[in-house]
């Protein structure tokens, strides 16, 4: 049996306002092969981005903090390191491409120096060799005449362009995790493709364990090798994809799959789409958070929240549908 890479355990990250407390993640469990793909699904604002930034220890505090869990990477807890431990673990063991690369890349420097100086900071590399290293992983990720573009400066290349010297900058230091969050949000349809292709393709051949968060469940299908589905700041499935897919356990799981257009339907048929919105995580109260839109809802589901529980091998479900009254299978 393979080891494993990344394991979080029960994270759980809050967030106090003046209206209360926002629990963004609360009971947070799944674990990362090496080499394995991982996706993180869900609507806007389930939890996906902050689940990562709290791996990464990037929570900006105040207002929110890590009030519990642990982020096992390599067998020691990254959440009970120091900063200056951290620095050294970031961006070189476990890299990060955001959303917007505009705003990642800082608009007054250079390329070369931006990849020069995260490459120097983790690699025992003089800055000739450091851009040297630039050069070939430019060269690897589909820039054009990149020994010229590396003195660029970002606003002088394409959206896709830039995301793809945020993937460059991301695995230039051999990184074990690579983090996608949402990174094709603000490209057209066919620069996505390329992106995702390309982060795939990388992934594999320098056997990099990637967490994919994105809504796209076609993503998922193409490129994650086990997926989780998270609600109201929780997991409320975890499978292997193809099974996932085959076969969704949980209410709100199925009606997100049912809501993707396909081929294979009736052109007459309206798109299903799941009812009402996604609940206020102020306060919210100690009972299922997706019973208000469930068709399936019970009275349980209006009073206790489901555990996560495996009701098969590598199959787990947050749902009363599959446990009895007191909790048990």
């Amino acid at each position: 049996m393979k080891e494993k890479l990344l394991e979080v355990k029960g994270l759980a990250t809050y967030f106090k306002t003046d209206s209360g407390v926002v629990k963004a993640v609360d009971g947070v469990s799944f674990d990362l092969y090496p080499g394995e793909t991982l996706g993180i699904v869900g609507e806007s604002g389930c939890g996906k981005s902050v689940t990562n930034l709290s791996i990464m220890k990037l929570i900006p505090s105040p207002p929110g903090k890590i009030v519990g869990g642990e982020v096992i990477f390599k067998g020691e807890d990254i959440l009970k390191k120091s900063e200056e431990q951290l620095r050294k673990i970031r961006g070189n063991s476990i890299s990060m491409i955001f959303q917007d690369p505009m705003t990642s890349l800082n608009p007054f420097l250079r390329i070369s120096t931006q990849m020069i100086e995260t490459i120097v900071l983790h690699q025992d590399m003089s800055k000739a060799e450091a851009k040297k290293k630039a050069i070939e992983m430019l060269t690897l990720v589909g820039i054009p005449a990149p020994e010229k573009r590396i003195d660029s400066y970002p606003h002088q290349f394409s959206g896709g362009m830039r995301q793809r010297v945020m993937i460059a900058m991301a695995l230039s230091c051999n990184a074990d995790v690579l983090i996608a969050d949402e990174p094709t949000t603000a490209l057209d349809v066919t620069i996505q493709a390329q992106i995702l292709e390309l982060i795939d393709e990388l992934s594999k051949k320098l056997n990099t364990s990637v967490i994919l968060i994105t809504h796209d469940l076609g993503v998922v299908a193409g490129m994650c090798d086990t997926m989780c589905v998270m609600y109201a700041g929780r997991i409320v499935e975890k499978a292997e994809t193809h099974a996932l897919f085959a076969k969704p356990l949980h209410p709100y799981t199925t009606g997100l799959i049912q809501s993707v257009p396909r081929l294979d339907k009736d052109k007459k048929q309206r798109l299903f789409s799941i009812e009402g919105q996604p609940p206020n995580l102020i306060d919210l109260p100690d009972c299922c958070p997706f019973h208000p839109r469930c068709h399936k809802a019970m009275d349980i589901c209006r009073t206790k929240y489901p555990v996560l529980t495996e009701v098969e091998p590598g199959r787990e479900v947050a749902c009363w549908l599959y446990r009895d009254k007191e909790g048990e299978r």
